[in-house]
């Protein structure tokens, strides 16, 4: 579980991918004698398991399916991403509960200033986008964000300079892809209000009331 508050802006030292897995280095400048093996560590939102680290990096193995359907797999050798350790139980929770399992992809399709901050729009399938509300949380690049506004397929954010200047959203541009995660409570509502509970409640019957002993 995370917070959604970026700790460090780390940097892809090593990629390397095989026929059936991936593994990503990544120097960061988190202090090496807090880390520990199998830990977990979200790399732009993407919750990944420490398998190695040291000199100042750590390494995590990926699957295939999470190379397929998270922005990892369009990384390349120096790109800068969004690093959180996991969250301790004593810990503020400053963003909002974010788990590091992406629903999906977003495309950036306009960038502005907007006063004191920058506006972002993403595009996204509607899918994704049922799922936000306006003045909800999201979760992009594991950065934890406000929406502003949710249409069919499009939602906007707006940034403000100190959430700029700490993470990738700095380096994003019109056309670069990211990853989203929906706000976890919002998705268990929605899934209670489509599907209903899956156990049906049964009251106070004979029945129940001899299986019990009061009869």
């Amino acid at each position: 579980m995370f917070t959604g508050l970026i700790e460090d802006l780390g940097t892809l030292r090593d990629i390397r991918t095989g026929a059936d897995q991936a593994r990503l280095t990544v120097a960061t400048g988190l202090p090496m004698a807090e880390l520990t093996l199998g830990e977990s560590i979200a790399v732009n939102g993407v919750c990944l398991t420490v398998t190695s680290f040291a000199d100042g990096a750590f390494s995590a193995d990926v699957s295939p399916e999470t190379m397929g359907c998270t922005t990892l797999g369009q990384l390349a050798r120096g790109a800068r991403v969004n690093i959180e350790r996991a969250l301790r139980l004593s810990d503020r929770l400053g963003g909002h509960m974010v788990t590091g399992h992406v629903d999906g992809q977003g495309r950036i399709v306009e960038r502005r200033k907007d006063g004191n901050a920058w506006l972002f729009k993403f595009q996204t399938d509607a899918v994704v986008s049922s799922l936000l509300v306006a003045k909800g949380s999201v979760t992009i690049d594991g950065i934890s964000l406000t929406v502003n506004e949710v249409s069919e397929d499009t939602f906007s954010l707006a940034i403000i300079p100190l959430t700029l200047e700490k993470t990738t959203l700095q380096d994003r541009n019109v056309g670069d892809d990211v990853n989203i995660e929906t706000d976890l409570i919002g998705k268990y509502v929605a899934r209670f209000l489509q599907d209903g509970p899956t156990v049906k409640p049964q009251g106070v019957t004979m029945d129940l009331l001899a299986k019990n002993g009061f009869l």
